[in-house]
């Protein structure tokens, strides 16, 4: 029996693969997907990573952001008032490294979590495109064999 490296670098054998195959020709390969997102259990701190990560990647939070840097340094530049940072912007600098710092490792967690999904909806493409490959074979098979049939019935005489 024959071996070769899988996707993740283990052996898999031929047994293993038509193993495989014969379990997705017996059940529907295709899936929805979005019924095992809905049903994942998302913990308080993952679906909090989901929801700052979908505003912090948003135009409009950038362009509110943009605005608040914009005022920020609008009033601490112009003159005649009370200045809380003047203007190399110090504490604005430490505000902005502080969000970066903690923005950062959220948006990544939300990333692998993102990472995840994908691989499954990876392996579920793979698995229907392997059974439409099956399938496909096996139709050109038996297309073959018909035109052989009617190839042998075509050259005899008496039918």
């Amino acid at each position: 029996m024959s071996e070769s490296e899988g996707a993740a670098g283990q052996k898999v054998s031929l047994h293993d693969v038509e193993a495989h195959v014969a379990s997705l020709l017996r059940r529907r390969a295709a899936r929805n997907l979005n019924v095992l997102e809905a049903e994942e259990r998302r913990s308080l701190g993952q679906r909090m990573a989901d929801g700052i990560t979908k505003v912090a990647g948003s135009w409009r939070f950038i362009t509110g952001f943009l605005a608040v840097l914009v005022v920020w340094m609008a009033v601490n530049a112009v003159a005649g008032m009370r200045h809380w940072d003047p203007y190399p912007f110090i504490l604005l600098n430490l505000v902005l490294s502080c969000v970066a710092a903690i923005q950062a490792p959220i948006i990544l967690m939300s990333q692998n979590r993102e990472e995840a999904r994908d691989r499954i909806r990876a392996e579920a493409d793979y698995e229907v495109n392997l059974k439409a490959e099956v399938l496909l074979e096996h139709l050109t098979q038996e297309v073959e064999t018909l035109k052989v049939m009617l190839g042998e019935s075509q050259e005899r005489p008496g039918r």
